[in-house]
Protein backbone atom coordinates (compact mmCIF):
# COMPACT_ATOMS: atom_id res chain seq x y z
CA UNK A 1 0.00 0.00 0.00
CA UNK A 2 1.16 3.53 -0.76
CA UNK A 3 0.45 6.11 1.94
CA UNK A 4 0.43 9.88 1.40
CA UNK A 5 1.46 11.53 4.69
CA UNK A 6 -0.33 14.77 5.55
CA UNK A 7 1.85 17.58 6.86
CA UNK A 8 0.08 17.64 10.24
CA UNK A 9 1.43 14.16 11.05
CA UNK A 10 4.98 15.10 10.06
CA UNK A 11 4.77 18.36 12.02
CA UNK A 12 3.53 16.48 15.10
CA UNK A 13 6.77 14.52 15.10
CA UNK A 14 9.12 17.36 14.16
CA UNK A 15 7.66 19.71 16.79
CA UNK A 16 7.18 16.94 19.36
CA UNK A 17 3.56 18.01 19.79
CA UNK A 18 2.45 17.23 23.35
CA UNK A 19 -0.89 15.73 22.34
CA UNK A 20 -0.14 14.05 19.00
CA UNK A 21 3.56 13.11 19.00
CA UNK A 22 3.04 9.54 20.25
CA UNK A 23 0.24 8.70 17.83
CA UNK A 24 1.89 10.31 14.81
CA UNK A 25 5.35 8.86 15.42
CA UNK A 26 3.90 5.38 16.00
CA UNK A 27 1.91 5.58 12.77
CA UNK A 28 4.92 6.73 10.76
CA UNK A 29 7.06 3.96 12.23
CA UNK A 30 4.53 1.20 11.68
CA UNK A 31 3.40 2.30 8.23
CA UNK A 32 6.96 3.07 7.15
CA UNK A 33 8.01 -0.47 8.06
CA UNK A 34 5.20 -2.05 6.03
CA UNK A 35 4.38 0.40 3.22
CA UNK A 36 5.78 3.16 1.04
CA UNK A 37 5.33 6.67 2.49
CA UNK A 38 4.83 9.56 0.07
CA UNK A 39 4.83 13.36 0.18
CA UNK A 40 4.10 15.94 -2.50
CA UNK A 41 5.24 19.54 -3.04
CA UNK A 42 2.35 20.98 -0.99
CA UNK A 43 3.18 18.82 2.02
CA UNK A 44 6.86 19.67 1.60
CA UNK A 45 6.01 23.40 1.46
CA UNK A 46 3.80 23.27 4.55
CA UNK A 47 6.52 21.50 6.56
CA UNK A 48 9.31 23.72 5.19
CA UNK A 49 7.98 26.80 6.97
CA UNK A 50 9.78 25.72 10.14
CA UNK A 51 13.20 25.53 8.49
CA UNK A 52 15.67 28.22 7.49
CA UNK A 53 17.59 26.25 4.86
CA UNK A 54 16.61 23.64 2.31
CA UNK A 55 19.32 21.33 3.62
CA UNK A 56 17.54 21.23 6.97
CA UNK A 57 14.21 20.11 5.53
CA UNK A 58 15.97 17.62 3.28
CA UNK A 59 17.45 16.09 6.42
CA UNK A 60 14.05 16.10 8.17
CA UNK A 61 12.28 14.56 5.17
CA UNK A 62 14.88 12.23 3.66
CA UNK A 63 14.00 10.61 0.35
CA UNK A 64 14.94 7.28 1.94
CA UNK A 65 11.90 7.64 4.24
CA UNK A 66 9.49 9.63 2.05
CA UNK A 67 9.07 9.06 -1.65
CA UNK A 68 8.20 12.21 -3.56
CA UNK A 69 5.67 12.68 -6.30
CA UNK A 70 4.66 15.74 -8.27
CA UNK A 71 1.01 16.68 -8.20
CA UNK A 72 -0.95 15.04 -11.02
CA UNK A 73 -3.07 17.23 -13.29
CA UNK A 74 -6.09 15.00 -12.58
CA UNK A 75 -5.70 15.80 -8.90
CA UNK A 76 -5.76 19.52 -9.71
CA UNK A 77 -9.11 19.09 -11.45
CA UNK A 78 -10.59 16.99 -8.64
CA UNK A 79 -9.26 19.43 -6.01
CA UNK A 80 -10.89 22.35 -7.79
CA UNK A 81 -14.24 20.58 -8.06
CA UNK A 82 -14.15 19.47 -4.42
CA UNK A 83 -13.24 22.98 -3.27
CA UNK A 84 -16.09 24.41 -5.37
CA UNK A 85 -18.53 22.00 -3.72
CA UNK A 86 -17.17 23.05 -0.33
CA UNK A 87 -17.66 26.74 -1.13
CA UNK A 88 -21.19 26.17 -2.49
CA UNK A 89 -22.18 24.41 0.73
CA UNK A 90 -21.07 27.37 2.84
CA UNK A 91 -17.38 26.66 3.37
CA UNK A 92 -15.28 29.67 4.27
CA UNK A 93 -12.76 31.19 1.93
CA UNK A 94 -10.13 30.83 4.61
CA UNK A 95 -10.15 27.06 4.19
CA UNK A 96 -6.91 26.12 2.46
CA UNK A 97 -7.20 24.77 -1.05
CA UNK A 98 -4.03 22.69 -0.42
CA UNK A 99 -6.03 20.31 1.79
CA UNK A 100 -8.31 19.57 -1.14
CA UNK A 101 -5.30 19.07 -3.39
CA UNK A 102 -3.71 16.64 -0.91
CA UNK A 103 -6.94 14.63 -0.67
CA UNK A 104 -7.35 14.63 -4.44
CA UNK A 105 -3.76 13.50 -4.94
CA UNK A 106 -4.27 10.50 -2.66
CA UNK A 107 -7.63 9.71 -4.29
CA UNK A 108 -6.36 9.92 -7.88
CA UNK A 109 -3.31 7.76 -7.14
CA UNK A 110 -5.22 5.21 -5.04
CA UNK A 111 -3.11 5.97 -1.96
CA UNK A 112 -4.26 5.87 1.63
CA UNK A 113 -3.93 9.19 3.46
CA UNK A 114 -2.35 9.38 6.92
CA UNK A 115 -3.85 12.45 8.60
CA UNK A 116 -5.27 13.78 11.85
CA UNK A 117 -7.87 15.89 9.99
CA UNK A 118 -10.18 13.20 8.68
CA UNK A 119 -13.50 15.08 8.69
CA UNK A 120 -13.02 17.21 5.58
CA UNK A 121 -11.38 14.39 3.66
CA UNK A 122 -14.26 12.02 4.54
CA UNK A 123 -16.81 14.57 3.36
CA UNK A 124 -15.24 15.52 0.05
CA UNK A 125 -13.37 12.29 -0.79
CA UNK A 126 -15.69 9.58 0.59
CA UNK A 127 -13.90 6.70 -1.16
CA UNK A 128 -10.48 7.76 0.10
CA UNK A 129 -8.91 5.32 2.57
CA UNK A 130 -7.98 7.35 5.65
CA UNK A 131 -5.63 6.39 8.43
CA UNK A 132 -6.54 8.69 11.30
CA UNK A 133 -7.04 8.69 15.06
CA UNK A 134 -10.22 6.94 16.27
Amino acid sequence: MNVLVDSNVILDVLTEDKHWFSWSSAQLQQLGDEHVLWINPLIYAEVSIGFERIEEIEEALPSSAFQREALPWEAAFLAGKSFLRYRRTGGSRTSPLPDFYIGAHAAIRGMALLTRDAARYQTYFPKLRLISPP
